[in-house]
């Protein structure tokens, strides 16, 4: 009986080479997770989930198709393959579809210097669940908070394996651990909420669930009473929390997936400033114990650090395969995939150069603007870059933060406000996504 997700994965090449596949690859995920919810000092909620789940993608010429299951007895195994073959000679031919080549394939699949697997024992049910209930009383002991509509704690650990007719073949454990909270402030009408999270790959690194909660319930007291700011063109200053949405918006536009299909605002931007010089934009996917490393991607390419801004001037594209062959270029080892999808370009840990202010010395310098800390839908035109949103926030005036706002809405074109950010200093280095606060002057806000 096959039971790793490596033998699962083998298992599943042999079956799509009898069914009459030419090549083929492999994906399989296993794994647990646990989560706990408290309310009013009780249990709330306890869950726990296994599961095993595998995709198979096979290849006939350059017609492909995908099946996934989570059943694992070699029965189901077999009718996978053949209903995989069956439906890739039916499919329409796709001219970039196909395996890498053996020379593309990452050599070294060893994650163990990216600790992206925490030895230490998964937690008891009550210990989570007494991360949770100190997270809930922490909030609860600030001054404005009435009550709290989630704290929850929770762990995982989960293994994948990638393996393929071209011969790569490789996996990797991972793991997390988290604690989140969610304060309300105020009574009838009148009520606010804000919230605070953590999320770690190691148990050790995680913040104290009372920094947790303390945090969630002092947001949620400080967006009493909100007004609705003037409208008009004013600074607005995009917090940490959300800052990493406008670089979100850059990567979205350099993905291979979006240029290849000439929807992307970015499209003549290649080696063109996008930020402020001395702005650099780095994805670095071996960063350890940070929960976008990996080894490899999903089509068995080595990753690897690379300058997706470079000094302020846009250097490459975010490319799969395919991407890479529509566009005639290199791929750049950044493809993603589920068990039952095909692969896509996506990005690995990002870093944004940070800048020398503080938060508050921005707050200081901006005068009258807006502090953004929660957005609000989205309204993004990829191929010209015109951005609206919903905001709430702060409204600051002589360089001070005068009282909340929680109706607004900011407009700009992304062309123009990436070029004019000047960056603090106050980014959170363990993100997947480190980015700090970001001002962005002489944007348009609707409000009054």
């Amino acid at each position: 009986m096959t039971t790793t997700p490596q033998e699962l994965c083998h298992a599943l090449l042999d079956a799509a080479r009898r069914a009459g596949a030419e090549a083929a690859d492999a994906l399989v995920t296993s794994g647990s997770s646990l989560s706990v919810q408290v309310r009013k000092g009780a249990l709330e909620h306890a869950e726990r989930s296994e599961a095993t789940d595998l995709g198979l993608r096979v290849l006939i010429g350059r017609r492909q198709a995908i099946v996934s299951t989570s059943d694992t007895r070699p029965e189901t195994l077999a009718a996978m393959a053949e209903r995989a073959v069956a439906m890739a000679r039916e499919a329409p031919e796709d001219p970039y579809a196909g395996l890498a080549d053996p020379d593309q394939l990452a050599r070294n699949t060893d994650a163990a210097a990216l600790e992206l697997a925490d030895p230490a024992p998964e937690p008891a049910p009550q210990d989570l669940q007494r991360d949770a209930l100190a997270a809930e009383a922490a909030a609860l002991a600030v001054e404005g908070v009435t009550q709290v509509s989630d704290a929850d704690a929770g762990y995982g650990r989960h293994s994948v394996h990638l393996a393929a007719t071209n011969g790569f073949s490789g996996g990797y454990d991972r793991t997390v651990r988290w604690i989140s909270c969610v304060a309300i402030a105020g009574e009838g009408t009148g009520m606010e909420r804000d919230h605070d999270s953590d999320s770690r790959t190691w148990q050790s690194d995680l913040r104290p669930p009372e920094e947790i909660g303390a945090t969630a319930g002092r947001r949620a007291a400080r967006r009493l009473n909100p007004r609705t700011p003037p409208t008009g063109a004013f600074p607005v200053l995009f917090d940490e929390r959300i800052a990493g949405s406008l670089i979100g918006h850059l990567l979205a536009a350099a993905n291979g997936a979006a240029v290849a299909r000439g929807s992307s605002w970015l499209l003549d931007r290649l080696g063109q400033p996008v930020l402020p010089g001395g702005l650099s934009v780095i994805e670095d996917p071996h960063r350890p114990r940070i929960g976008a490393s990996r080894p490899f991607d999903a089509e068995g390419l080595p990753t690897r650090r690379r300058a997706i801004v470079d000094n302020g001037v846009l250097t490459g594209w975010t490319l799969d395969l395919a991407s890479a062959r529509k566009l005639g270029m290199e791929p750049t080892g950044n493809a993603a995939r589920g068990v039952s999808s095909p692969p896509a370009p996506a990005n690995w840990n990002i870093e944004l150069t940070q800048g020398t202010a503080s938060r508050d010395d921005l707050i200081r310098d901006m005068g009258t603007g807006l502090l953004v800390t929660s957005l609000i839908g989205s309204t993004i035109n990829p191929t010209t870059g015109d951005y609206s949103r919903g905001a709430s926030g702060f409204w600051v005036e002589n360089g001070e933060i005068v009282w909340p706002v929680n109706e607004c809405t900011i407009a700009g074109n992304l062309r123009d406000m990436l070029r004019r950010i000047i960056p603090a200093n106050d980014a959170r280095p363990w993100l997947t996504r480190v980015v700090p606060s970001l001002l962005v002057e002489g944007l348009t806000l609707a409000g009054d």
